[in-house]
């Protein structure tokens, strides 16, 4: 709007120079006027020249001063280049610190982000650290409370030990008694093993006729039979739980034993190598190396064999188990003896229930005679002999004289008691 407005204003001011301009030279040329003696029509074409040229300094005059931009146009255009050098100098240059600027500040970026994620995981770390903080409190106030609790207990083990002190000293003074006691006891031995060898001979005696008799039964019974369906071979304890090669091994060494102590108690009579049937074999093999405990294997006679034939056999597997340790407490009873014929009825009562009570509890009984246990002739001879010289009720306790598995054999200590008068 402010150029239209000059346009105007210059084309007013033009057309209104030129008016005059034209009255003037129309007016100076009826009068036929003169200037500095030039012939009228010279006069007005410079008049009309003069006029032009007013006309073009009025307009750029009155340009000039109705617009600011005129004036820096005509009078300040060098200026203005020279400025704008300096301001396009000076925007390339901004616009270099921009880009500087904007690449500081993606590098400022990074790094703002980098430490917010190290802040982050700073976070972290102290919250982990508070937990473990919090876990060591409540570790140290645990201590704490086993520190009084163990305190309190050292207390009391004081007081136990000052009581053992004491039972201790006791013990000491009792020590001394049995010492007195035991040089009596040792004198008593010394009879006691006059005794027991005039005994031995006897029970060498009792068991030569014992294996005499044992040796004519068998041959009144059973003829030229020499194993009975089930009779035990061998038996033995193998480790369970480890390879078939090391399993195998030991029930080879079972059989060769057993092979043996054929050929050593029947010498050239028979053929003492065992047959074992071969699927049975390995079905025992694989059962053991896969068992966690201990397994009890016996080799049996598979049938009655007679003299001449091979001895076929049979294994048997039994998980093989602690039963009664040694010292342990297994029966007691009370019987009545009226005379020394008594007391072998006695003794067989009171064997045959421990028998029962020993299957029960996990030994394996003999197949052929069903007895879990072994009492040697001199143990069984000085137990008829001190119940044939007792009389009235008396009482039979029995414990294990050693550690018996389940494979066996029972051998126990008997005590026998004087209760009276019934």
């Amino acid at each position: 709007m402010h150029g239209v407005a000059l346009i105007i204003v210059m084309v007013i001011t033009g057309g209104a120079i030129a008016f005059i301009g034209d009255k003037l030279g129309t007016k100076i040329g009826k009068k036929r006027l003169s200037i500095f003696g030039l012939r009228p029509r010279h006069t007005s074409i410079i008049i009309t020249i003069i006029t032009g040229i007013l006309i073009t300094a009025l307009s750029i005059g009155a340009l000039a001063f109705v617009s600011k931009d005129v004036r820096t146009a005509l009078f300040g255009l060098e200026e203005l280049n020279a400025a704008m050098t300096q301001t396009r100098a000076a925007l390339d240059a901004s616009m270099l610190e921009l880009m500087d600027m904007q690449r500081e500040s993606k590098f400022t970026q990074e790094e703002l982000e980098t430490a917010r994620a190290e802040i982050t995981n700073l976070k972290e770390e102290q919250q982990a650290l508070e937990a473990e903080s919090e876990r060591l409190r409540e570790g140290n106030e645990r201590l704490e409370i086993e520190k009084a609790e163990l305190t309190s207990q050292n207390e009391n083990l004081s007081s136990v030990n000052e009581n053992l002190t004491n039972a201790n000293e006791n013990l000491s003074s009792a020590n001394s008694k049995l010492e007195s006691t035991n040089k009596e006891l040792s004198e008593f031995n010394i009879t006691l093993t006059a005794d027991n060898e005039k005994l031995s001979q006897d029970n060498a005696a009792l068991e030569e006729r014992a294996q005499n008799l044992r040796e004519g039964l068998i041959a009144i019974r059973e003829g030229d039979i020499v194993f009975r369906a089930g009779e035990v071979l061998a038996s033995a304890v193998i480790n369970g739980n480890r390879t078939a090669d090391e399993v195998a091994a030991n029930l080879n060494k079972l059989a060769d034993l057993a092979s043996r102590s054929i050929a050593e108690r029947f010498g050239e009579e028979i053929d003492s190598s065992l047959w074992i049937y071969q699927p049975e074999f390995q079905r025992a093999v694989e059962t053991i190396s896969n068992s966690k405990t201990n397994i009890v294997v016996r080799i049996s006679a598979a049938g009655n064999l007679v003299k001449g034939e091979p001895i076929r056999t049979s294994l048997s597997l039994y998980p093989n188990e602690e039963i009664y340790s040694a010292g342990e407490y297994i029966f007691s009873k009370e019987y009545e003896i009226n005379s020394p014929e008594d007391a072998e009825n006695v003794v067989r009562q009171f064997l045959t229930e421990i028998n029962h009570l020993a299957v029960d509890a996990g030994i394996l009984p003999d197949p052929l005679t069903g007895n879990v246990g072994v009492m040697d002739s001199e143990q069984l001879y000085k137990l008829l002999e001190k119940l044939e010289s007792m009389h009235d009720k008396i009482k039979l306790t029995a414990h294990a004289r050693e550690n018996v598995s389940s494979i066996g054999p029972l051998r126990l200590n008997i005590k026998v008691e004087q209760k009276g008068k019934k």
